[in-house]
């Protein structure tokens, strides 16, 4: 990320320095729920298969909801003296992860590796969560907020991926591409 500049104000009570590592924190939160927005918006126009319409029309609330979630880290950003980067670059220059890898294919494998997406953003959202215990509760709050949607969708999708026995087809995965694989593996057993 560009140097930040310093602080010229941050929220009464909150010292400067705890402030600009929250700042850093939310960048990152922001640069993943923006990635998200868009890793959703891929899917919901490359998913194929007998089930295209229900993952299709799945997809929209989640976008809108991590829409709003992205508004309110950046707000956050800005209430607590700072400069949120929303810009592709920004993300693009900043990010520690690969581009979604899953192009046209079924519904269930866009799931698969829907999952993985879910289950690093969710963890990384909870070290934020945790981080801002003390320091920053509002931050915390705005964040645990977040994990509920977050991990309701995420329930949404691993109810396409669970057995009717409460195993997840990608519970083994640890990449996009082998939770898809997993994902439609399985589906092709059921009749």
């Amino acid at each position: 990320m560009a140097s930040e500049p310093s602080l010229q104000y941050t929220v009464p009570g909150m010292s400067a320095q705890d402030s600009s590592e929250i700042i850093k924190l939310l960048q990152r939160r922001l640069h993943s729920l923006n990635d998200l927005h868009l890793t959703l918006k891929h899917i919901h126009w490359n998913v194929v298969g007998p089930h295209f319409i229900a993952v299709h029309e799945m997809l929209d609330p989640q976008v809108e909801q991590v829409r709003s979630m992205t508004d309110d880290l950046a707000e956050r950003i800005s209430t607590l003296g700072g400069v949120p980067q929303g810009t592709p670059g920004a993300l693009v220059a900043d990010r520690t992860w690969d581009d979604y890898s899953i192009g046209r294919a079924e519904a269930i494998e866009h799931l698969g590796a829907l999952d993985v997406v879910y289950t690093r953003l969710i963890e990384d959202h909870r070290e934020a969560m945790a981080a801002t215990e003390a320091s920053d509760p509002v931050t915390q709050d705005i964040l645990i907020e977040q994990l509920r949607g977050l991990e309701l969708f995420q329930w949404f999708v691993r109810a396409h991926l669970e057995s009717s026995g409460g195993r997840l087809s990608t519970a083994d995965a640890t990449t996009e591409q082998a939770a898809a694989d997993q994902a439609a593996e399985q589906a092709r057993r059921q009749p």
